[in-house]
């Protein structure tokens, strides 16, 4: 199959799953709480929801994927994204609301894996670890769509999740009509029922590696908007701004196949955790004035789609029979690890304050770093 024909569809639904869908939740919010009247409490139980579907889906996705091959599962993730998002925009209470979350959640978790193995069974070997890291970069564009929602739509939040609805059907569509079933088109026939992590040489740095990264940057996506919003006199759309910054600069990070080719898988590794740790540790020296934090936002959403690209060519060199396998275990990891994370931050943050706890993420990203491919092997 043609590089650009698999991911160009692939790249634009992780935008609608992961960024129209999961993350343009928190930046509208504070309307949404307004309009259905919740509390801080009950907002934040909510989106809690997202996390809690994405671990289990993704797990899910992993053995259909395994089994069935990708069609079926990144059908079904455009499937609930649009269900979610549809749900979200009409929702008359919470518990509505809750549901929608739920299925938008579980789309990011539904999509990853089978795209790892669409590319292994369509794509050139040579041109797979950039074909991965570019369909993960379709994140950054729609984080960067949620962001200008943000900006120009917010107080119409119901219609933006409308617009977004819309945009992902047109897009669950376009993949409805290039995703092959397995069998055709393909020089290599899917490996069905290999689930195990035992024996496979390299899988436990990486799972280690996955977990440590995904609390090193759960107070970045959780909390850095709170925190400059606190720290200085800024505009929604100066916000708003800040999250557009992350969505620009993380579409660099779709480069990260080819350095890894040049660099290594070592260095590349090494190249993206110590910068994630700089971009938290920039940010607890955040001051009124807005140069610092657009920094730190440009600098943590290249290096943290820069660095999901190179934990996906190394997963699946980990995995070199199972690519969903190789995705799917350090995309959960990542996870598990931003859930624990974001309690742990929230608890620094009411204990200290917001630089403490950013500065000590920033060690935690720091610590990271000695747990990535030892000399571009996968041991």
């Amino acid at each position: 199959m043609k590089f650009s024909r698999l991911v160009l569809p692939g790249a634009t639904m992780i935008a609608a799953t992961y960024g129209l869908a999961r993350f343009s939740f928190g930046l509208l919010l504070p309307d949404m709480n307004e309009s259905l009247e919740m509390s801080e409490f009950v907002s934040g139980m909510v989106s809690s929801l997202f996390y809690l579907a994405y671990c289990c889906t993704i797990i899910l996705s992993t053995v259909i994927t395994t089994n069935e091959g990708p069609r079926r599962m990144i059908i079904s993730a455009g499937l609930s994204a649009f269900a979610g998002l549809v749900l979200i925009a009409v929702t008359p209470n919470v518990w509505v609301l809750a549901l929608g979350v739920l299925l938008a959640g579980a789309s990011t978790g539904l999509a990853s894996p089978p795209y790892g193995a669409a590319i292994s069974l369509w794509i050139k070997t040579d041109q797979q670890g950039k074909a991965n890291t570019w369909i993960n970069s379709g994140t950054s564009f729609g984080i960067v769509l949620s962001g200008l929602g943000a900006i120009f739509l917010t107080p119409n939040w119901r219609l933006t999740y409308l617009i977004y609805a819309i945009l992902t059907f047109l897009i669950l569509l376009w993949n409805f009509r290039v995703i092959p079933k397995v069998g055709t088109s393909s020089s290599l026939m899917l490996q069905k029922g290999n689930l195990s992590i035992r024996g496979v040489k390299g899988a436990i740095p990486l799972i280690f590696a996955s977990l440590i990264l995904g609390i090193s940057t759960a107070a970045f996506w959780t909390f850095s908007r709170s925190f400059i919003e606190e720290a200085g006199d800024y505009s929604d759309w100066q916000l708003s701004g800040f999250w557009v910054i992350i969505g620009i600069f993380g579409v660099l990070g779709g480069f990260s196949g080819s350095l890894v080719e040049r660099w290594g898988l070592s260095v590349g590794y090494k190249l993206g955790s110590l910068s994630i740790a700089s971009a938290s540790i920039m940010l607890s020296f955040t001051s009124e004035n807005w140069l610092v934090p657009y920094l730190s936002a440009g600098v943590f959403g290249c290096f943290y789609i820069f660095l999901t690209g190179v934990l996906l060519v190394w997963g699946t060199r980990v995995f070199i029979t199972n690519a969903s396998l190789g995705i799917g275990i350090p995309f959960l990891l990542l996870a598990v690890g931003q859930v624990l994370g974001s309690l742990l931050a929230g608890l620094l943050i009411g204990t200290w304050d917001y630089a403490t706890a950013f500065m000590l993420y920033g060690i935690i990203g720091m610590v990271a770093t000695l747990l990535g491919p030892k000399k571009n092997k996968i041991e």
